[in-house]
């Protein structure tokens, strides 16, 4: 498999690295532990002669020639956690370039990945639009404001489609390296697991902060500040609109304008998040942090906890040991 790693100016070092290190330990594996030959043709490529890292380090990169044809391509992201500093690096000389190249290599059957930031260039390119895709959770309500047309799940790890994968946050640059490698052989892509003591992630939806997602538009942030005040009485819509002084049905298109999601589903989220801090912080059992949270009964809130995280309050509170 050839793959042209593209690296721009200002690139996340670690999610680079790591793209890098776990091909190279796919390689090296490959040979000695399967007795194969390496899966992977690694080229890290720049639009410009010489590009920095976000630390400031160089980049030896290889000039992009009509000879380079790879299978595919892996887009790291740019070191730009806010949109102050993304919205200006997106709308940069070399990025443009950097989006014309990624057309002209998809339209040749190139497939495309990007992690964490790096989809918000698949996306400023048209890659995305009507195709379901993850991105960093941190940004998920710029990414659906400004993508209107693509269909955003921040909550899961991974997502394929036809013109590649996305991938979710930071060291979803990982969970994405582990997945091209699954491609060429799940055998190889478990020994590198091993080997980087690196477990497979299908969802982000345990890291999220609802408050930091709050903060993208006043009023989703005025709801997130009535909402935990609510968390013992429960929910209603009617009541929240009336305490945020606007009408369900603007809430309710405001919710999911920014996160997504209706009201009520960021209300779950709250009591999710609520409920995880009691159980790591607290001696409480199951049945008092439900009430705690605005359930009759611990099963109930044990339902919701498996249904978004994947987990038991068995294996939630395992995590403190």
């Amino acid at each position: 498999m050839r793959i042209c790693v593209l690296a721009l100016e200002g690139l996340f070092d670690t999610g680079l690295a790591v793209t890098l290190d776990s091909l190279r330990a796919a390689n090296g594996l490959a040979v000695r532990a399967l007795g194969g030959s390496p899966r992977f043709d690694v080229t890290v490529v720049g639009v410009r002669k010489r590009v920095r890292s976000g630390h400031g380090f160089t980049i030896p990169v290889q000039p992009i020639t009509p000879a380079l044809k790879p299978d595919w391509v892996i887009v790291p992201a740019l070191n730009a956690t806010t949109p102050e500093l993304l919205l200006p690096a997106l709308a940069r000389p070399d990025a443009a370039d950097a989006k014309a190249q990624l057309q002209a290599w998809r339209a040749q059957g190139a497939r495309i990945a990007a992690s964490c930031i790096g989809t918000f260039l698949l996306a400023e390119a048209g890659l995305l639009d009507g195709r379901e895709a993850t991105s960093t959770w941190s940004l998920a309500p710029l990414f659906r404001q400004r993508y209107p047309l693509v269909k955003l799940d921040e909550t899961r790890m991974l997502v394929a489609s036809d013109i590649g994968v996305t991938a979710g946050a930071a060291l979803g640059h990982l969970d994405l390296a582990l997945w091209l490698i699954r491609q060429t052989s799940p055998e190889l892509a478990a020994l590198v697991s091993r080997y980087l003591l690196a477990d497979i992630r299908s969802s982000q939806a345990p890291y999220i902060i609802p408050n930091h997602l709050a903060q993208h538009d006043p009023l989703i942030q005025r709801f997130e500040q009535w909402a935990r005040k609510q968390l013992r009485n429960g929910f209603s819509l009617q009541d929240a609109a009336n305490a945020l002084a606007t009408s369900p049905r603007s809430l309710q298109r405001r919710c999911q304008e920014v996160l997504g999601k209706s009201p009520l589903a960021y209300f779950q989220d709250l009591r999710v998040e609520r409920a995880q801090s009691l159980l790591h912080g607290s001696g409480l059992d199951i049945e008092a942090i439900a009430s705690e949270v605005g359930y009759a009964d611990g099963a109930t809130l044990r339902t919701l906890l498996r249904q978004r995280l994947g987990r038991g309050v068995r294996d939630l509170r395992a995590d403190l040991l």
